[in-house]
Formats: C-alpha cells, sequence, structure tokens
C-alpha cells in the first residue's frame, strides 16, 4: 500500500506575528530619590511576563534637583528606557507630549510612587490591544478595588467622583487614579482638545472621549496611598471645579466634538424576533423607569414648594422647586431611562430648556387658575392642584423627551 507524503510547511512563506507594543510613561518633578527603585521594579516586572514589546519613558517636569541626570544615567544603563525633558512643570503637559510624540500602539501612565499594584497593568491593556475598549483607567472606587489611604483624600475622592457623574452623567468611577492607558490612534486625536495641562488633564481626556463615543475600560485595582504626596488638595479642586465648569460649556457650544474620531456602532440585536423583544422591552422600561423617577421627582417638587411656600409668593417658590428638581430628574433619567443618549450637546440642552419651560408653564398654570377662582385658597389645596398639574406637565415630559430631546439615532 502506497503512504501518501506527509504535506510539509513552507517555513520561508510563513508571516510573522506582529506583537503590539506599548509605552509606559512616567512623569516626575524633582523625584531622584523615588525613580531608580520606580524603574528597577517595573522594568523586572514587565521583563517577567508581560506578553507585549514595552518601552518606559519617564518624562521630566522641570526638575530642579538631580532628576534629569540620575534619569539619564539609568536610560543609559537600562534596555528600553528612554529620556524626555521638559522646561515647563505640569502632569497633563507631560501626558500630552510623550502620548503625542509615542509610536506605540497602546500608551500607558503611571505614578512614579507605583501606588497602583503592576498586577493590574496586563488587564488594563489587553482590552485595548484586542480592540475592545478604547482607553482604559484604573478605578480605586470599583468593585473589587482594594485601597489604603486616609479618611480624608477618601472623603475627597468620593465626593469629587460623584460631582464628575452628578454633574456630566460620567460612567467612569474614578477620573484621578494614577493608571491609566489608551490607544495611540484615538488618543492623538483628543490630546489637542484637551486644554489643562495639569491634574485635571485626565478627567477631562475622560469626559471628552465618553462625549465622543468612546469606550472606556475601568480596572479594580490595588492602591496605597503615598504620604509623601505634593499635592495641593485645595488648589486642585478649585481648578477641578472650574475645568467641569469650562467642559460642560464646551459641550454646550459644541466645540467639545472631535472629528474624525471612530464611533463604536449603537448595540443591536441580529435575530428579527430579538430585535422586536428588544423594542417592546425598551418601551415597558423606559415607562417604568421614568414613571418611578416622575413619582420620586413629583414628590421632592411638592414637599420643597411646601416648604418654599411658607416664605415665597406661589410662582417663585414653584420655579425654584422645578429648578432643584429637575436637574436630578433630567440626569436620572439620562442615566436609567433614555440609555442610547450619549452625550450633552448644545441641542439636547436647548431642547431640554424647552420642555422645562412647558412644564412650568403648565404647573403654574394651574396655580393662576386655582387663585382666579379661589381668592386665597388654602395650602393644601395649591399642594393637590400642583401635584395634578405636575402629573400631566410629566406625561408631556415624557412624550417631549423619547421623541425629540432624546430621539433614538440622532447624533448627539
Amino acid at each position: 500500500m502506497q503512504m501518501s507524503a506527509v504535506p510539509q510547511l513552507d517555513v520561508g512563506r510563513r508571516v510573522p506575528r506582529r506583537t503590539a507594543t506599548v509605552d509606559v510613561v512616567i512623569p516626575v518633578h524633582n523625584e531622584e530619590r523615588s525613580l531608580p527603585g520606580c524603574l528597577k521594579v517595573l522594568s523586572e516586572h514587565l521583563a517577567g511576563g508581560f506578553p507585549f514589546a514595552w518601552t518606559i519613558t519617564v518624562v521630566d517636569n522641570a526638575s530642579s534637583d538631580g532628576t534629569l541626570r540620575v534619569a539619564r544615567e539609568l536610560a543609559g544603563a537600562m534596555d528600553r528606557v528612554r529620556v524626555l525633558h521638559l522646561d515647563r512643570k505640569g502632569r497633563g503637559l507631560a501626558l500630552r507630549t510623550a502620548w503625542g510624540y509615542s509610536d506605540a500602539d497602546v500608551v500607558v501612565y503611571m505614578d512614579v510612587d507605583l501606588s497602583t499594584g503592576l498586577d493590574a497593568l496586563l488587564p488594563l491593556v489587553a482590552p485595548l490591544v484586542n480592540g475592545h475598549s478604547d482607553l482604559a483607567i484604573g478605578s480605586r472606587l470599583a468593585s473589587g478595588s482594594r485601597t489604603v489611604r486616609g479618611g480624608k483624600r477618601e472623603l475627597i475622592s468620593r465626593c469629587y467622583n460623584a460631582m464628575v457623574r452628578w454633574t456630566h452623567g460620567a460612567r467612569f468611577t474614578d477620573a484621578q487614579c494614577g493608571f491609566k492607558a489608551a490607544r495611540t490612534d484615538v488618543v492623538k486625536p483628543l490630546l489637542p482638545a484637551v486644554r489643562d495641562d495639569s491634574w485635571f488633564f485626565d478627567t477631562e481626556l475622560l469626559l471628552l472621549a465618553e462625549h465622543n463615543g468612546l469606550r472606556v475600560h475601568e480596572v479594580p485595582v490595588d492602591w496605597v496611598e503615598d504620604v509623601d504626596t505634593r499635592v495641593n488638595v485645595l488648589r486642585t479642586a478649585a481648578d477641578d471645579v472650574a475645568g467641569l465648569v469650562r467642559v460642560a460649556r464646551a459641550k454646550v457650544t459644541g466645540s467639545a466634538k472631535v472629528p474624525g474620531l471612530p464611533r463604536r456602532p449603537e448595540p443591536r440585536a441580529v435575530h428579527p424576533q430579538a430585535v422586536l423583544a428588544k423594542r417592546e422591552n425598551g418601551r415597558l422600561w423606559q415607562l417604568a423607569s421614568f414613571g418611578a423617577i416622575g413619582l420620586v421627582s413629583t414628590v421632592l417638587t411638592s414637599v420643597l414648594y411646601a416648604v418654599l411656600r411658607t416664605w415665597w409668593p406661589p410662582l417663585l417658590a414653584n420655579f425654584v422647586a422645578l429648578i432643584a428638581t429637575t436637574l436630578w430628574n433630567t440626569e436620572a433619567n439620562r442615566r436609567f431611562t433614555f440609555l442610547r443618549q450619549r452625550g450633552s450637546s448644545g441641542r439636547v440642552h436647548l431642547r431640554g430648556l424647552v420642555v422645562f419651560a412647558l412644564y412650568y408653564l403648565v404647573t403654574s398654570g394651574a396655580l393662576l387658575g386655582l387663585h382666579a377662582w379661589q381668592v386665597d385658597p388654602s395650602r393644601w389645596l395649591e399642594v393637590l392642584v400642583l401635584v395634578v398639574s405636575s402629573v400631566l406637565g410629566t406625561a408631556l415630559r415624557f412624550v417631549l423627551l423619547r421623541t425629540w430631546v432624546f430621539r433614538s439615532g440622532e447624533a448627539s
């Protein structure tokens, strides 16, 4: 019996598989004592099993001690370490410059104190290499994270990140952990739009990324506080609040939109029956969610009105109560009801103001009608009329939000 020949692989025609490249950027300012230990630990970790080709870029931010000299000596003695010197301070400036110059597929940022455990580095980078996400951040507030820090910094961090979420609708939980990564082809077009050169850089970058439809991946991290931190908490907090206002203004005016960025397609069901079921379930969920939020909002408005009415006339009390609860109502609906809405453009804000004006006219018109019918109605009758008119106004608000403000398929 004749046996067939075993096929041989043509090794000469094999196409080598390309390995992703990762550039780890470490900004430093007057860190001549901390830098050697940082580079030793980091390079050993990367060389010990990190599956991608890597380099380390030390960015000296106008250090006045021997940091630049130490960095250059270490770069000369260690493989894959390079140094970039800047004449001006600023963490944001360092990242903007280093990431802008980098030719790697993925750029990473971490603090020189290595407060974040390096075991999270591969989970941070992997979703970017495989294309699942555009940016990735370490989070000290995500489920599964473990942190060791003082109560003061814990409180400040949680309050700041809550402010970011509720003023901008951000989906990420920790804006300022010094452990981030990004796909270079995505982050480079974003960098010119980020105006801050200091500590707010991280938050602004993430807000612009989400506003432009990019996907941000979060990794829970182990994090230990550096007691030698030199951050001026009060000044940084003031700058952060000013930055949040500036980014909100950019969203309203449309200047926060960055042209040329890839937009991820909306999630959709493939099977026709699944599409129909999703559509019907979506309507039911919107009604249930909007009804629950509207109920809470109506109760809050009524309570606030009853309190404010003891000092102010009815129209002013109604106006202030509505302003306070409408801010919460709009954000709650954006987060839980109309999930397809991506960001806050000028058109959305303008339409939201129109809807609020109509809602205010319905409720205030009802109060004016009551006072025209009765010269001095009781306080509880006013509240009852306000509740009934709020229910009618809420129904009108739902229709307008669903069909006009948060219309599916319309670019935000």
